[in-house]
């Protein structure tokens, strides 16, 4: 968990404004151009940072798990969310009211440099994910979606229709069946109706394409520099 990355003073120091939160699936955080009153530490959790638009439509820009924070940029003087935060797979989260904490964040440097630098990863991987929409084939998409999403749940479980995973993609459900069959029949995944097993994690890893550890690279290296 990010919170874990901090030093135990500042650790114990954000504690007492951090509240147990349980978030269910399809649960909007928040949505585009409104206040930001807290922001989430997912435990096991995964939140889709998502661009609605005027068709209904929406696309994922990034998601967030439990090596991340969703709504930071409130806390470091952004006004309003430049995207909704819906509840990708439901779970535990620690809340924090944002008032108090950006009166914390003045003696808490640490907790300020790690919600800015995760701002940088968040960034990141929109960019990448815009990248990977316009070149990579839904196959390779695919294969990356669910091994990000495994990675923030920390789970080879995944209780997610096909219809959601076509809406992240910004694809119709008609391909995401049609490769997630595929990836079934090679024995890297099992699918049942709104659920989704890991069977083969390398497999899954040699199909995605290279925007997987491209992310993760760029989290580690951002959020943990000591581990590189």
């Amino acid at each position: 968990m990010l919170l874990e990355a901090l030093p135990e003073a500042e650790r114990r120091a954000l504690t007492p404004f951090l509240s147990h939160t349980e978030i269910k699936q399809q649960q909007v955080l928040f949505d585009v151009g409104d206040e930001v009153a807290k922001i989430y530490f997912p435990t096991d959790a995964v939140v889709s940072l998502v661009v609605p638009l005027s068709t209904g439509e929406i696309v994922e820009s990034a998601m967030v798990g439990r090596d991340g924070v969703v709504g930071a940029g409130a806390a470091l003087n952004g006004r309003v969310s430049l995207n909704r935060a819906i509840a990708q797979i439901g779970g535990e989260c620690l809340a924090c009211s944002l008032e108090p904490l950006k009166a914390a964040l003045k003696s808490l440097p640490r907790i300020q440099s790690m919600l800015g630098a995760h701002e940088q990863a968040l960034f990141a991987q929109a960019q990448q994910s815009a990248a990977c929409n316009a070149t990579h084939v839904i196959e390779s998409r695919l294969a990356r979606w669910l091994l990000r999403a495994t990675d923030l749940r920390g789970s080879d479980e995944l209780p997610l229709t096909q219809q959601y995973i076509a809406e992240m993609l910004g694809v119709r459900r008609t391909s995401v069946t049609v490769v997630a069959r595929t990836l079934q029949e090679a024995g890297m995944i099992r699918y049942t109706r709104g659920h989704i097993k890991i069977l083969d994690m390398t497999a899954l890893q040699e199909t995605a394409c290279e925007c997987y550890e491209t992310v993760k690279l760029t989290y580690g290296s951002l959020l943990h520099p000591s581990n590189q």
